[in-house]
């Protein structure tokens, strides 16, 4: 619907538009409305003016269409950025803009297969359901990280800080958990099917009886709670020094 343009009345006699104002002191304003409205008018009787509204609103319309169709571009080229900085700062201490990256790209659903943040600062990750299978966070700081269902499976964890850490439904199979300091996570429903936590710190670890260990290598495990080695070895976990082959 047209703004600036529409269809406009000539405006009434000056006599009677002059009789709006009860003071004298304002005719001078009132005779400059009247000026405009007749000005107004005359505008609006030309066609030129409708047709320059109706462009203006159908290039809008235009930069619409182009914003959306170049949106695909736009993405691909957010996560080659992404990327560059995950790839670029890899080995290296400190976060280098890499929890924003990661958080980026899971967002947008990007798998994160072989990802390598490894001595990377990350505590507070967000990594919900992020597909992490075989990535590589050795002696990285993620504490208090979240990785509710996140798929870890083969991932090497060694040394890696994972204090308060959300690991409520984490696929955790194979994964190298060896010397890890798993402090207050909480291990609900975590699958820990043949993963390596031997020297990994379980202080106050929560609801690790919904954690499935069968096949898990508990051997050396620190500050476990009570009755988690009994109940681990119970549910097939293997928590005895393995004997060297002669």
């Amino acid at each position: 619907m047209p703004y600036v343009y529409k269809h406009r009345r000539p405006p009434e006699p000056w006599r009677e538009f002059r009789h709006k104002t009860r003071h004298a002191v304002l005719l001078p304003f009132f005779a400059m409305e009247y000026s405009f409205e007749w000005l107004a008018y005359l505008l609006s009787q030309w066609s030129l003016l409708e047709v320059l509204e109706y462009a203006g609103s159908f290039s809008i319309l235009i930069a619409v269409i182009f914003y959306f169709a170049e949106s695909g571009e736009r993405t691909q080229a957010r996560h080659y950025q992404a990327w560059q900085v995950i790839n670029t700062a890899q080995g290296k201490g400190g976060s280098g803009g890499r929890i924003d990256a990661l958080q980026a790209l899971n967002d947008d659903g990007v798998a994160l297969v072989g990802v390598d943040v490894s001595k990377a600062a990350l505590p507070g990750v967000r990594l919900d359901r992020a597909d992490l299978h075989r990535g590589n966070f050795q002696e990285a700081d993620m504490r208090d990280a979240r990785l509710h269902g996140a798929n870890l499976e083969f991932a090497d964890l060694y040394n890696a800080n994972l204090r308060s850490a959300d690991l409520r439904g984490a696929n955790l199979r194979d994964a190298d958990l060896r010397l890890a300091d798993l402090a207050n996570a909480n291990l609900a429903g975590a699958d820990l099917s043949n993963a390596k936590l031997a020297d990994a710190d379980l202080t106050g670890v929560s609801n690790w009886q919904q954690a499935t260990v069968e096949g898990a290598h508990l051997f050396g495990v620190d500050h476990p709670p009570d009755g988690f080695v009994a109940w681990a070895k119970q549910h097939g976990a293997i928590v005895e020094e393995p004997t060297t082959q002669r």
